[in-house]
């Protein structure tokens, strides 16, 4: 077997967050407050399909592997070394000696086995396709685990370090209430048990959010003892971009996220505060509904491909980017972000041309326009902003456009039932390969291209062969299709990448934002 030997090293110390002044020693204790936007959903690894989820979860459960610092390759996790056979068809791999949940119970290679399996099976959330090259998982001692593989899969190691493969105390799930184990999902995302650096002590939904130390985690810190330095981490819930901000500037938070790029440079002179602008793998876009009828039984027009293209050209991007970030951003050139592997990145979609966008619209029959909504997150200034500058873009090729703002909560199920004609949208990678996205947004039998009805059989085709392929130029090949016939599809409005904007009080050392998305608390502490 290949080996591949993993050990902790500076690369996953700065995976864990540990920047800010390398020349003081960190502060082990305190509280450190951070206000959110939005609260999250379901903290159960599987069963998500939302970043309020995904970003936290790395919080409390731990992976096989994590993602490096930069987002495109692993680090240990769980697991110190994997070997791969020399047919690439059997990974063994062996877990960290004296691991623990955050219980106190030792994480025992059955622990992964259930969870692999449950992350793995197709009745089970969304992300199974990530690992759908399994064939068996075998817990071999109690600390080795063999994954045997239908065919070679090179995602392989960046899927054992994403958020569904986040490893469960299969003892504990199975001790919930609940018939099936999508019950027992429920009720054990409640007071969810994992290995990851805090544990869940409080939630109050739509509030706030405690998160405490976990006693038995396993990375050390700069001072040589366990992390994480914080004994307490706590959520607090302001959906409202100002209010978030004034939180911060008056000290009653330490931190914040998703501040408006509009507001960067005044909080960049703020000497009390750090702007951090975290290189992100993040594209803004809105998602169109292409199903012939609406839920409501009314023709929709966004059936047609060519009023979709026509919507693009519209569409002045570099205005967006002007507009919403203040300069901060780049067009997007293919509905993936132009860090992914394999992504085609050669020139932005959709030139802003009106003329052309009038004609595509008078060859479909809407010559005269018509009506559309799109649903908005209240309270999101970048939501606001986004819609409100394309439906005055949209309106100058007499297409008129209704804003919907709704709580995120609401928002999050009417997309998920299909129940909409347009949604805003942010995506970023978690894994630093073009299958999760693609599955995402393009292959149908997933969520039916994020619950827009969309589908190409060739591009379906095209996904599960990539999913086989080996040989680097032939998979390239394939995602270079798959790409192309997307695009002109344009199943999308393709807007914008842009970086995460996070603000912290100045105190604040070692938070870490990745250009997965993931919020890094384990090395964070408030210093003097």
């Amino acid at each position: 077997m290949a080996r591949w030997q993993l050990t902790i090293s500076a690369t996953l110390l700065l995976a864990l967050g540990c920047s800010g002044n390398a020349d003081a020693a960190p502060v082990r204790g305190g509280q450190m407050i951070y206000a959110r936007a939005w609260d999250s959903l379901y903290l159960d690894p599987v069963l998500n399909d939302a970043n309020v989820d995904i970003w936290v979860l790395s919080n409390l459960y731990d992976t096989l592997l994590e993602p490096s610092a930069d987002g495109k390759s692993v680090t240990p996790g769980l697991a110190t070394a994997y070997e791969l056979s020399p047919d690439r068809l059997t990974m063994a791999l062996a877990l960290r000696p004296g691991i623990r949940f955050a219980d106190g119970t030792p994480v025992l290679a059955s622990d992964v086995k259930f969870s692999l399996d449950r992350a793995r099976d197709p009745k089970a959330g969304q992300w199974n396709f990530m690992l759908a090259a399994i064939d068996n998982v075998t817990a071999a001692a109690p600390d080795r685990v063999e994954i045997r593989l239908k065919h070679p899969d090179p995602t392989l190691p960046a899927a054992l370090a994403t958020f569904n493969t986040g490893i469960m105390p299969e003892r504990a799930f199975m001790a919930e209430p609940g018939a099936t184990l999508d019950d027992k999902a429920e009720s054990f995302a409640r007071h969810p048990i994992g290995a990851g650096p805090f544990r869940l002590a409080e939630w109050h939904r739509n509030l706030s959010m405690v998160l405490e130390r976990n006693p038995y985690y396993w990375a050390p810190g700069e001072d040589g003892k366990p992390l994480p330095y914080l004994d307490t981490l706590r959520f607090e819930i302001v959906p409202d971009d100002a209010t978030r901000i004034l939180k911060l500037q008056g000290g009653e938070v330490d931190g914040a996220e998703f501040i408006p790029l509009a507001r960067a440079a005044e909080l960049a002179g703020d000497p009390d505060l750090q702007m951090r602008l975290f290189p992100a793998s993040e594209v803004t876009y809105l998602t169109f509904m292409t199903r012939p009828t609406l839920k409501d039984g009314k023709p929709n027009p966004l059936t047609d491909p060519r009023v979709r293209q026509a919507l693009n050209y519209a569409l002045d991007k570099d205005a967006f980017i002007h507009v919403v970030h203040f300069g901060n951003g780049k067009p997007m050139t293919s509905f993936m972000p132009s860090t992914t592997p394999l992504a085609v990145a050669e020139a932005p979609l959709y030139p802003f041309d009106p003329a052309r966008a009038k004609m595509l619209l008078a060859e479909a029959g809407f010559a005269k326009g018509f009506d559309l909504s799109v649903m908005i997150r209240a309270g999101s200034a970048e939501d606001i902003a986004v819609a409100s500058v394309a439906q005055q873009m949209w309106g100058e090729v007499g297409v008129r456009l209704s804003l919907e703002q709704l709580d995120n909560a609401t928002m999050t199920a009417r997309y998920r039932a299909g129940d909409f004609q347009i949604r805003t949208g942010t995506w970023t990678n978690d894994i630093a390969d073009p299958s999760e996205i693609t599955a995402y947004f393009a292959y149908s039998p997933n969520i039916e291209s994020q619950h827009s009805g969309f589908k190409d059989p060739v591009i379906d085709a095209d996904f599960e062969a990539s999913q086989k392929e080996t040989d680097p130029d032939k998979r390239a090949a394939l995602y270079r299709e798959i790409q192309t016939r997307f695009d002109e599809a344009a199943p999308i409005a393709f807007l914008f990448e842009s970086p995460y904007a996070v603000a912290l009080r100045k105190p604040v050392t070692g938070f870490d934002q990745i250009p997965l998305g993931n919020n890094i608390f384990a090395a964070t502490y408030i210093g003097d």
